[in-house]
């Protein structure tokens, strides 16, 4: 007993060593955090139990490649893996695959978040000794792969979508299959000038194409953040990508079936937002910041945004009010004057969906010019990608509430959920909203434009009434019983906390099918 405790500490110490980046010598190899450390940073402490941790330990490598098990977050159980680069380079051996595939299994198993932090190049190439005894064993390489390996992560990552929310980290220079499961998570975040993602490196890209460029512009973070819409959240470092995962998980239930966790933040849920009168202009076409909007409606003004830097037109992000997670998603005015595009209409439409696999309900602050027009937008796929929005809102069953802060036009109260029979259970206005099938400027101009005895001051006059009597909350709720109300700017968020405790505990009728088929 005392030898084979004896033999099993040495084992443990020369894994430790080999994960914290060090050889015997003491020398380090890397000056990136830890795969190991990165995990102590992200759970609690103390809260980590490990599986597999001897595998490989006696061909020198140590867990193949990956640290697997399960911890906690603020005293909540979560399943983690972290790819370790310091162990044939992070790449994705045949231990290495089945223990990744295990973690994804057991925490869809378990209805327990997943999180997995990458740092991989991907799949590992035979040696010259596997191609040696394959050869003489006359057998093909796939032959030894069985069916739970890394090729076949995609599998538990696609069961578990909707079933327990799944995170990705990229904490260093990921290339084939260890870009495809991030992809296929609800989150992926990266680290500034040390994350990549790519299908194929410089190099390859290079050989095939002739194209010259570096990984940074192939597949850096800021590139993914801004223009693939990739990442979802662009760190400074390793620690704050590790801070923010924590951060992001403390507005979300565990799995499908939960509730999200209730907070108490101490913010009164009564209290008036004044300020919110001078945030937004009454002219419908001076632009403003939405974010500062939302920021004063949630609890403490803690909004944590997704997608910040891609399709700025839209906001989409998580807040809290009266400590329960809200889904909020805004139109930016300050952005493309916060028309609708093929970009913001993706962001919006997975942001939706994950809300309702979560049972987030959703606020929508509404001031829109409707759809870019535009051939660019047309040949983009504009009518494909914006019927993604009105599939995501129809096909939700959450508490959702449309609240009509300026204009809404045309298109822009499908996008929206303002109009009647989408679902939206509550269809709010502020006194100084305009809606319609297009603007008083619009409108007038296309019934009166060509009449050339009407004058310039004619013409103002018609746009005036036109908004007086068609753009008008006060006339609208009169007859539009889709309206729940007009409300004052200084009590939005008083009135929603309230709306939102009305509609706590809906429970939505699904037509029974295998599943539907959105337009992707």
């Amino acid at each position: 007993m005392e030898r084979r405790l004896a033999q099993l500490q040495q084992a443990r110490e020369r894994v430790l060593m080999k994960n914290r980046g060090e050889n015997p010598s003491g020398e380090p190899l890397r000056e990136k955090m830890t795969a190991r450390g990165r995990i102590g940073a992200l759970l609690d402490k103390e809260s980590f139990v490990e599986s597999n941790m001897l595998a490989g330990h006696l061909v020198d490598r140590p867990g193949d490649g990956i640290i697997t098990g399960f911890g906690s977050i603020e005293a909540r159980r979560v399943f983690v893996y972290a790819q370790d680069s310091s162990v044939m380079g992070g790449s994705i051996g045949v231990d290495h695959g089945y223990k990744m595939y295990r973690t994804i299994e057991r925490a869809l198993e378990m209805r327990s978040p997943l999180i997995g932090l990458h740092d991989s190049p991907g799949a590992r190439l035979p040696d010259s000794t596997d191609l040696e005894i394959l050869r003489k064993q006359r057998r093909s390489f796939f032959s030894q792969i069985a069916e739970k390996h890394g090729g076949s992560v995609f599998f538990p990552n696609t069961q578990a979508s909707g079933v327990i929310p799944q995170i990705s980290g990229i904490l260093g220079s990921c290339g084939g299959i260890s870009v495809y499961s991030p992809a296929l998570t609800d989150f992926v975040f990266m680290v500034d000038k040390t994350s990549h993602m790519f299908i194929t490196g410089p190099r390859i890209v290079k050989s095939a194409v002739g194209e010259d460029i570096s990984k940074e512009d192939l597949g850096g973070a800021k590139v993914h953040a801004q223009k693939s819409g990739v990442c979802d959240f662009r760190c400074k470092d390793d620690a704050e990508c590790l801070r923010e995962i924590r951060r992001l998980l403390s507005f979300l239930p565990s799995n499908c079936d939960e509730q999200p966790p209730v907070v108490p933040t101490g913010d009164d849920p009564d209290r008036a937002c004044p300020e919110l009168s001078e945030i937004v202009p009454t002219n419908p076409h001076q632009p403003f910041n939405i974010v500062k909007v939302i920021e004063q409606i949630v609890d403490n003004g803690d909004f944590l945004q997704v997608k910040r830097e891609f399709a700025g037109e839209i906001v989409v992000g998580f807040g809290r009010m009266d400590g329960r997670t809200v889904g909020i998603v805004a139109n930016q005015p300050r952005v493309r004057a916060g028309a609708m595009t093929v970009d913001s209409s993706d962001k919006q439409a997975r942001f939706i969906r994950f809300c309702d696999c979560f049972n987030i309900p959703i606020v929508l602050l509404v001031d829109t010019p409707a759809y870019m027009p535009g051939s660019a937008q047309e040949h983009a796929g504009i009518i494909r990608h914006g019927a993604k929005v009105l599939y995501a809102l129809c096909d939700a069953r959450v508490p959702r509430i449309s609240l009509v802060l300026r204009k809404a036009y045309g298109g822009g109260n499908l996008g929206m959920g303002v109009l009647p029979g989408l679902g939206t259970d509550m269809v709010l206005y502020w006194p100084i909203m305009e809606t319609g099938i297009l603007g008083p400027e619009q409108a007038v101009a296309l019934l009166f434009g060509n009449a050339p005895d009407l004058s310039r001051e004619v013409l103002a006059q018609k746009i005036e009434e036109y908004r007086e009597t068609y753009a008008n909350p006060v006339y609208d709720v009169s007859s539009n019983l889709n309206v729940e109300d007009v409300v004052a700017p200084s009590e939005t968020r008083r009135y929603l906390i309230r709306a939102l405790r009305s509609l706590e505990g809906k429970h939505g009728q699904r037509i029974a099918k295998k599943h539907g088929n959105i337009p992707l």
